[in-house]
Parts: structure tokens; C-alpha cells; sequence
């Protein structure tokens, strides 16, 4: 079995999120079981920086672009610089403004990905920046919808700039109010669809969860699966990991108790270990409740609480959360940005670690969070909960309302002054197991089924 793997990012070459540590962990774990998998991504200036020794497979010229593929282990990238050697993140510009040609940028990945298909037995696309090489493909395809918030979509002049057929700008295929929605697009012609958990699949099938699309969804529901993300046990291990003060496992917690200082220290937050310490490490969103978190801000310290919050987002949050910061020096602290050293620290230091997300369709950071013995405060919605067994692994709370969120949180904090019970939560947490195992299997199995079809 060989499969392209198509992503617009890849750890540690390139990311801008989870879907960067996706794209290198499920591979991984699916060359384990013995399938061959390359992963085809974007020349960006970081990605030829990092790869190493390559070799060049062939030059051509694709929307106007003179572009070559080049190979190194087992990546397959596009060298076209006027596309992608640029600064900033995969999608947007050091200002945090989307790139005016992203239709371009990625219309290239998925026109190319069409190209090499043809050497596999399945093509495998992530997200919108990838949806359109199902259109053009002639192999079996696989398309994983990672947030369906985001969807790819353009003004109508870009259907013809990028060579599509112009039957296909209808309400039956890319056309989508009017423009074109390169993830409609990939919905509609991938053989198999796959979202990153369970309970994300039924949600986005529902008209307060489809963005838009849940008509479409529900029309191929056949096609349609839900497979839970699994997480790297070997970058994220306790046990093991490097940016700790002290590292432990589930039979020597009491060591914890070192990260939680380091962490106090490094963020100039009081020393108090008598004071529940809730962590959180994401995008500063709407999507992601940081919003909720900022308004309950002054009850969490009350209880007394203290936060630790690291991320960057939407600048009005940030605003808030910085002058949350203010008000309460020393028992909330807001780093701007990301570290990858603090995100780990956070994981190990804190005693809690919050994600209030309004649609989380699968989440990392709760699974991480367990396998620290950090129990997660949860919106029950998506792959949070599917991950978390309310008061046994961690707490979830329904309503995405920051009153909510503070009595969830003071939930845990009661459960965190049982010494006893606290150990229960943090080692069942700590033995789940969240590897990319199963989920390999079950990608093996649906790459099986597609090999013996052919495309819509």
C-alpha cells in the first residue's frame, strides 16, 4: 500500500498548529504497520531550510509557475519560491493577515498532489488547503476534515485562474454563496471522509455545527467517519521530557510538585503550593472560550486560583487577559505567543489545565494533559468529550458561559483538596491510552477499502 499524504504543514518542518503534529505522528505510526506513506507539503523558506539532504525529481510548470519536487526521507516538496518562500506562518504574513493568493498557494499543493498521485494507491488530503486534489485526482482519495470552520473559500475568479472545469462551479460541487469553497469542493469528491473524532462527526452533521456544509455532510454520511487523533507518547511523556524541571511518571507524582514551582518562577507568579494552579496553552480565540476565561478571570482567583495562560490569537483577547494580568499580578500571568518549552512546562507545572472551547473538534492538549497527571477542565463538546470521563480523568462543563466554566472549575479545585481522590484522577489519566495506534489501524482500513474503488 502507498499513499500521498498532502498537508499544508508537518512537524517539525513547518506548524501552525495541531494539524502540524498530526501530519507527523499518524504517518509515522502508519509506516509502523507497515505502509508506505510520503507526505507531500509546501517549499515554504523553513521547510527547504530544515529538510536536509535532497534529491530533485523533476521540474515543470503548473499555473503559470516554473516549480520542481525535490525528496528527502520520506517528504516530497514543492520548490516554487514565489509562492512560498516567504515569511510568516504557512497561511498568513508576519502581520497575521491571510495571504491574498492563498488560492494560488494551495491550488499549486493540490494540483501537484493530483500530479503525483498517480505513483499511489491512495491520496490522502488534510483540510481545505489540500481539498481540491480529490477534484483533479484519478486515484482513490481520502479526505480529513481537521475544523471545518475553516473552508478555503474564494471569490468566483479564482475558479477559472486555477484550470477548473466550469460545470463545477455550481451549488452542486464548488460554488458555495456565490464562491468557491475549496473544502466543499474536497466533501463532494473524496471518496471517504474522515473528521478527528466521534461526537465531531455527528456535530458538524447538525445545522448549529455544519458551518454551512451540514446538509452536504448528511447527504454523504456514508461516506463519512469519525477517527480520534492520537498524540506523539514520545514527545509528550513525563517520563522522559526535556523541557521539565523534574520529570516523573505515575508512581512518583510528588515530583510534580518541582514543575509547579519552575512554572510559578518562570511566569513571576507567587509561590504557593496551597493555591490550585490552572494552566492553558492555545490560540487566544473566540472558538477556543479564551474569551470565557478572561471573564472569569477575578472569580477563578478568588477561589484563590492562580493562571497560567500561554498564546496568541485575536488581539482584543489578548488585550483582555493582559489586563486580567494587571489587576492580579501574581496570580495571573498571560505569555503572548508560543514556547514550546513553556507549553510543555505548563503541561507538567500546573495542577489544572482549562479548554472552554465553544467546537473543539478533536483537541491535543486535554490528552496531553492527562498523560501529565494535569486533569482538564472541558466543554463537553467534540473530542473533549470523547477524551475526558467527567470526574474520573478530568471535569466537564455544558454551557459555553464563563459561570459555567468557573463552577466546573471550582469543582476540580474541591476534588484537588482530596489528596486521595486527586491521585485517583491523575493516575487514570495517566494509564489511558491516547498512542496512534488505533487510529492507524483504522486509517490502514479505510486506505484497504478505497484501493479497491475508484473515484467519484
Amino acid at each position: 500500500m502507498r499513499v500521498l499524504f498532502v498537508t499544508p504543514e508537518c512537524a517539525p518542518l513547518a506548524k501552525a498548529g495541531g494539524l502540524g503534529d498530526v501530519s507527523a505522528a499518524l504517518p509515522a505510526a502508519l509506516r509502523a504497520m507497515g505502509i508506505e506513506v510520503r507526505v507531500l507539503l509546501p517549499g515554504y523558506a523553513e521547510v527547504l531550510q530544515k529538510l536536509g539532504p535532497s534529491k530533485e525529481l523533476g521540474r515543470f510548470t503548473e499555473l503559470g509557475f516554473d516549480c520542481k519536487a525535490v525528496e528527502a526521507r520520506d517528504f516530497l516538496v514543492i520548490d516554487c519560491p514565489p509562492l512560498y518562500a516567504r515569511e510568516g506562518n504557512p497561511y498568513q504574513d508576519p502581520g497575521g493577515q491571510d495571504w491574498p493568493d492563498n488560492a494560488l498557494r494551495f491550488g499549486l499543493l493540490s494540483k501537484v498532489a493530483a500530479r503525483l498521485a498517480g505513483g499511489f494507491d491512495v491520496l490522502h488530503c488534510n483540510d481545505w488547503p489540500a481539498a481540491l486534489a480529490p477534484v483533479f485526482a484519478s486515484v482513490p482519495s481520502l479526505l480529513t476534515v481537521h475544523n471545518l470552520a475553516f473552508q478555503g473559500n474564494f471569490e468566483r475568479q479564482w475558479h477559472d485562474r486555477l484550470g477548473l472545469r466550469k460545470e463545477l462551479f455550481s451549488v452542486d460541487a464548488l460554488e458555495f454563496h456565490g464562491s468557491l469553497s475549496f473544502l466543499k469542493g474536497g466533501l463532494v469528491h473524496a471518496g471517504a471522509i474522515t473528521t478527528v473524532s466521534p461526537t465531531y462527526a455527528r456535530e458538524i452533521q447538525t445545522e448549529e455545527g455544519g458551518c454551512g456544509l451540514d446538509g452536504l455532510l448528511r447527504r454523504r454520511r456514508e461516506a463519512l467517519s469519525g477517527i480520534l487523533n492520537g498524540v506523539d507518547t514520545g514527545v509528550w511523556d513525563p517520563a522522559a521530557d526535556p523541557h521539565l524541571a523534574e520529570r516523573y511518571d505515575e508512581t512518583r507524582l510528588d515530583r510534580k510538585a518541582v514543575n509547579k514551582e519552575a512554572l510559578q518562577r518562570r511566569l513571576n507568579l507567587d509561590i504557593a503550593p496551597e493555591v490550585p494552579l490552572v494552566g492553558f496553552v492555545g490560540r487566544l480565540t473566540h472558538q477556543k472560550g479564551a474569551d470565557l476565561i478572561a471573564a472569569a478571570a477575578a472569580e477563578l482567583v478568588a477561589l484563590p486560583a492562580q493562571l497560567a495562560l500561554l498564546g496568541k490569537g485575536d488581539r482584543s483577547i489578548e488585550g483582555v487577559l493582559a489586563a486580567a494580568a494587571a489587576r492580579h499580578p501574581g496570580r495571573v500571568a498571560v505569555a503572548i505567543g508560543f514556547n514550546e518549552e513553556l507549553a510543555h512546562l505548563i503541561e507538567g507545572g500546573a495542577d489544572l489545565f482549562l479548554m472552554p472551547s465553544r467546537f473543539e473538534p478533536c483537541g491535543l492538549n486535554q490528552m496531553y494533559s492527562q498523560r501529565y497527571g494535569t486533569p482538564p477542565v472541558a466543554r463537553a463538546t467534540g473530542g473533549l468529550a470523547d477524551t475526558i470521563a467527567d470526574g474520573e480523568t478530568g471535569f466537564l462543563f455544558e454551557r459555553a458561559e464563563s459561570p459555567a466554566l468557573a463552577a466546573a472549575v471550582r469543582r476540580a479545585a474541591a476534588a484537588w483538596r482530596e489528596p486521595r481522590r486527586w491521585r485517583e484522577i491523575q493516575r487514570a489519566g495517566m494509564r489511558r491510552d491516547f498512542s496512534w495506534a488505533g487510529a492507524a489501524r483504522r486509517y490502514a482500513d479505510l486506505y484497504s477499502r478505497l484501493a479497491t474503488t475508484r473515484p467519484r
